[in-house]
């Protein structure tokens, strides 16, 4: 009880001076202390169902710096949930801190969370019956060595290590540990649905070429920032759906097949309009430049720009919305007359031959403000600036 009325007192100061605090308190495990209020600090925003919960057991650091968010992994329970309505049984063989898999299991009958690190399994075994997981079955053992003795299950999970040997980070499928790759007719043999979380980074086309069989590739993403992709596969599945979403918003979810955005004919625009729409990082990264204009009603600027306009505003868009306040070319005059007044601006570049600093410097603009600028090119070639507010 001591310690939690420690814990309790001090987790909102900096851990180095709860560590001051704690020289010469031998009653009380220091890192342990340490480790449960550095823990309880990263998550409180990251997970925090979590965090809300009292006498978690959190250890190292990089099991936290690695875990899924919250809504990321609510995301990839509803994803479970929609391809196995009845639930039936699950296995996690990249346990990790656990994130993902206590909130996917909830919707199983049963579910065995595998990892190799004592640690981690011994935190697991602490945490799950505290998460409402009582029935969650904890397996010290090597996740591919499992895999081979397993019997086979509904859903199958793996997050493979993105490090290597000597911990700088990876990105291609075969540099991962394991080799979902190498594993994957054993994976397909043994799980009915086969669901992979890869690195952000990785290219999306390429992977569904390597992996083939996959039935949906979600491109999830949070705070404007693309953050990871969830592949599913299984066996015998062809034409891939491609899943667009932001955890952060209920139901913005675009979901095209790639053969959808190759027939694609958007309208091009003649010139910028009332209102301007830029797509979201998981847009562009499953590759849905044309099909979003065609979906909305908009025009599209450029074959290459990806930036979209309308004459009234459109809601729903995967992405941002502006509110077109002028428009420039880049002669002397025109940038004197549209720069007026203005000092600082948020500036993109979408196909433009300058990079966002060096315009920067050119136009003498600092960072900031209310106004959005974008530098891009119009389907006749003419290089255009666009002032927008934000809607």
């Amino acid at each position: 009880m001591l310690e939690e009325d420690f814990i309790r007192e001090h987790r909102t100061r900096r851990v180095e001076e709860v560590a001051l605090l704690l020289a010469g308190r031998k009653e009380l495990d220091a890192g342990r202390v340490l480790r449960r209020i550095e823990g309880w600090q990263r998550l409180r925003q990251k997970v925090p169902s979590w965090a809300a919960c009292e006498d978690l057991d959190y250890p190292r650091r990089l099991a936290l710096e690695q875990c899924s968010g919250e809504a990321a992994a609510r995301y990839k329970a509803t994803v479970a949930g929609r391809l196995l309505p009845a639930g039936g049984t699950m296995a996690d063989l990249t346990g990790g801190l656990g994130v993902d898999f206590s909130f996917v299991a909830r919707r199983f009958g049963r579910a065995v969370y595998v990892e190799r690190q004592p640690e981690l399994c011994a935190a697991a075994r602490h945490n799950f019956p505290l998460l409402g997981l009582p029935e969650a079955v904890v397996t010290e053992a090597d996740g591919t060595d499992f895999l081979r003795r397993m019997k086979p299950v509904d859903l199958l999970f793996m997050d493979p290590a993105r490090r290597d040997g000597a911990g700088r980070k990876t990105v291609r499928i075969g540099d991962c540990d394991p080799d979902v790759a190498e594993l994957l007719p054993l994976l397909l043999e043994k799980g009915r649905y086969v669901m992979l979380k890869l690195s952000p980074m990785l290219d999306l086309h390429e992977a569904l070429t390597q992996l083939g069989c996959v039935e949906e590739a979600h491109v999830t993403g949070a705070s404007g920032e693309c953050k990871e992709l969830l592949l599913v596969l299984r066996k015998g599945a062809e034409s891939p759906v491609l899943c667009c979403a932001d955890c952060d918003v209920a139901e913005a979810e675009f979901r095209f097949r790639p053969e959808e955005e190759e027939a694609a004919r958007p309208v091009w625009a003649e010139k910028v309009r009332a209102f301007l729409y830029e797509p979201s990082p998981v847009l562009l990264k499953a590759g849905a430049f044309k099909l979003a204009a065609v979906r909305f009603g908009l025009e599209k600027l450029h074959p290459n720009s990806h930036l979209y306009t309308s004459d009234r505003e459109v809601r729903g868009f995967p992405g941002r919305c502006f509110r077109v306040e002028r428009t420039a070319g880049f002669g002397k005059r025109e940038l004197r007359d549209f720069m007026a007044g203005t000092e600082r601006a948020n500036l993109t570049v979408r196909n433009f031959p300058a990079s966002v600093a060096d315009l920067r410097k050119r136009l003498r603009l600092k960072e900031g403000g209310d106004e959005y600028w974008f530098a891009t090119t119009l389907r006749d070639g003419t290089r255009r600036l666009i002032a927008c507010r934000k809607i």
